[in-house]
């Protein structure tokens, strides 16, 4: 299975369920595994959502089900929303309608390695997608191509898996675990300035459990993922900032130089 079969799969079976978590977050884990996923990124973006005013020109690339492009929406901000899986775009437009938000919102089929468009954004966002962009050329070269879509004095916001120690042994045939400077090194490439860098999960405890969860009996895994769920969750929201050092995920800031928000 390719990658794009592989995400059409993932969103015919996950999409429509409940917020879609399962289909845009950790595939097929619980849905509280998959909600604490959701309450750290949003406390790690709240900040930069709540910069964005009405007008506010932003794409989405790699919106999922829309979570992010109907947060944004209704701010009143005039979102873009790209993805490649067209069931995933389907439910993320659904969603968006069911909200009251479709004036506020375009959907644009497109992989984000070959995504062109005449306009340019005050705001480029993406959440946990540039990780699933296989091969480090191909990855430098989709962020070149955000980049050009950018007008002056815009931002790219960036929540990647980019873990600070080497862990080349999670890589799949849809996933990349790259370190934090080759995301910085793609983002600079590309003429842009990194203004900020910020831990979303520092805590170790979901990193024990989750590479084995699958090999366990499943009450035991249940069990020993829920226990490290909640002990896991007052970390990343209180410390996050902190020990961004430590956190598998990290936010990424960056700008176009000379003219930073």
């Amino acid at each position: 299975m390719d990658t794009s079969q592989f995400w059409e799969a993932r969103a015919r079976r996950f999409a429509g369920s409940g917020e879609g978590l399962q289909a845009i977050c950790s595939y097929a884990m619980p849905d509280f595994y998959n909600e604490a996923i959701d309450i750290t990124q949003r406390a790690a973006l709240k900040s930069l959502i709540a910069s964005v005013g009405p007008g506010t020109r932003v794409l989405d690339y790699g919106c999922g089900v829309g979570r992010w492009t109907r947060e944004l929406a209704r701010r009143g901000a005039h979102v873009t929303a790209v993805d490649f899986s067209r069931t995933m775009l389907a439910e993320a437009k659904a969603r968006t309608e069911a909200a009251g938000l479709s004036g506020n919102c375009r959907f644009v089929n497109s992989d984000v390695s070959s995504l062109e468009l005449a306009e340019r954004f005050d705001v480029i966002m993406g959440v946990t997608v540039l990780q699933h962009v296989l091969g480090e050329e191909r990855l430098t070269q989709t962020v070149a191509r955000l980049a050009r879509m950018l007008r002056p004095g815009g931002r790219m916001v960036l929540v990647e898996a980019a873990p600070s120690q080497d862990y080349k042994h999670c890589d799949t045939a849809t996933f990349n675990a790259r370190p934090l400077a080759t995301y910085v090194a793609a983002l600079e490439a590309a003429g842009l300035e990194i203004q900020d860098v910020r831990g979303v999960d520092p805590a170790p405890f979901k990193l024990w459990v989750v590479p084995r969860f699958r090999s366990w009996p499943r009450p035991l895994a249940l069990a020993a993922l829920a226990l490290a769920t909640v002990i896991s969750l007052p970390v990343d929201l209180l410390l996050a900032r902190m020990l961004t050092g430590r956190a598998w995920h990290k936010v990424v800031v960056a700008t176009v130089p000379g003219d930073v928000l």
